[in-house]
């Protein structure tokens, strides 16, 4: 029998609440796993995770997914890129692959009208940070080139900047946007425990202002479009992608009050990457996401 949807409460009329799900049975099952868990977006892979094969997505599977989509009233929907893409690598099988899955990737989001597909932006594997992200422009510049036009963005994702990653720092994100030859495909997804790991504070209502006015002053808020909303295991700059679930971490409550309320951020995907072991399909799904609702304030639209 399948779970009755979850109610959904707090001050957040703007349907902007999700997770990650798994796409086990489909991209339908995907659609009503997330509503089960009381999801108002969804995020999810369009093929497997850890391999370099692609798929092709079926007018049957496409016909279940806009079935599903009436049914739960989940419209929008974020793809995530699978785990091997390293578009830093250098030239040779790796940059080839990445390329390659990476178009496969684009193409299969923007058949069943994901807004995004979010990637890391890679890892320069010694060869420096200049070398790196010259090599990230030029293969996202071949991987849209070879996909054509899309309305599915590519959203690079803020990373925690562990060994030779890419993306711990605003900066490197600019470079690469202004790198490409049509930056306008491009978006960014900020991560919370990422973006705390890698250096930037969030712990406070203060600090969230000002890590924004630096990304802001950097990039442009305008060109983020998905937040992963995840508390944090290790502490500030501590290069440590390790998510926990909201308010159970480093970065506390307040951050996360601090992001829904901020009206600039209210029309934006905030997803749920948080830990999902010990516990029933969708139980700390339903868990971390009513602690983002409660944090809402009411009448006041999720806003400042």
């Amino acid at each position: 029998m399948r779970q009755r949807p979850a109610t959904l409460r707090g001050g957040d009329p703007a349907g902007r609440f999700g997770a990650h799900v798994s796409i086990a049975g489909g991209f339908d099952e995907a659609l009503r796993r997330g509503r089960a868990a009381g999801c108002d977006v969804v995020q999810l892979f369009t093929a497997n995770a850890r391999g370099w094969g692609g798929r092709t997505v079926t007018e049957e599977e496409l016909g279940r997914l806009e079935a599903a989509r009436r049914e739960t009233g989940i419209r929008r929907v974020v793809a995530h890129a699978g785990y091997l893409i390293n578009l830093a690598a250098p030239d040779g099988r790796v940059r080839r692959l990445s390329i390659q899955a990476l178009v496969g990737e684009l193409l299969r989001a923007e058949r069943i009208g994901a807004t995004e597909v979010v990637v890391h932006p890679g890892s320069h594997l010694g060869d420096g940070e200049a070398e790196g992200l010259a090599r990230v422009a030029r293969a996202l510049d071949e991987t849209l080139r070879r996909a054509g036009p899309t309305r599915c963005r590519v959203a690079l994702e803020t990373t925690a900047g562990a060994g030779s990653a890419l993306g711990a720092r605003f900066d490197h994100l600019r470079e690469i946007r202004d790198r490409v030859r049509d930056p306008r495909r491009l978006a960014v997804c900020f991560d919370t425990c990422h973006v705390f790991a890698a250096g930037y504070d969030l712990r406070s209502a203060s600090a969230v202002e000002d890590t924004l006015a630096i990304f802001d002053r950097t990039l442009g808020l305008d060109c983020l479009t998905v937040f992963h909303l995840n508390d944090a295991k290790w502490g500030l700059g501590s290069r440590a992608d390790r998510h926990e679930h909201i308010g159970r971490g480093r970065l506390g409550l307040g951050c996360f009050r601090a992001l829904v309320n901020d009206r600039r951020l209210r029309d934006l995907p905030m997803l749920l990457e948080t830990p999902k072991r010990r516990l029933p399909e969708g139980m700390w799904d339903r868990r971390n996401l009513a602690v983002l609702r409660r944090l809402c304030a009411p009448g006041r639209g999720g806003g400042r």
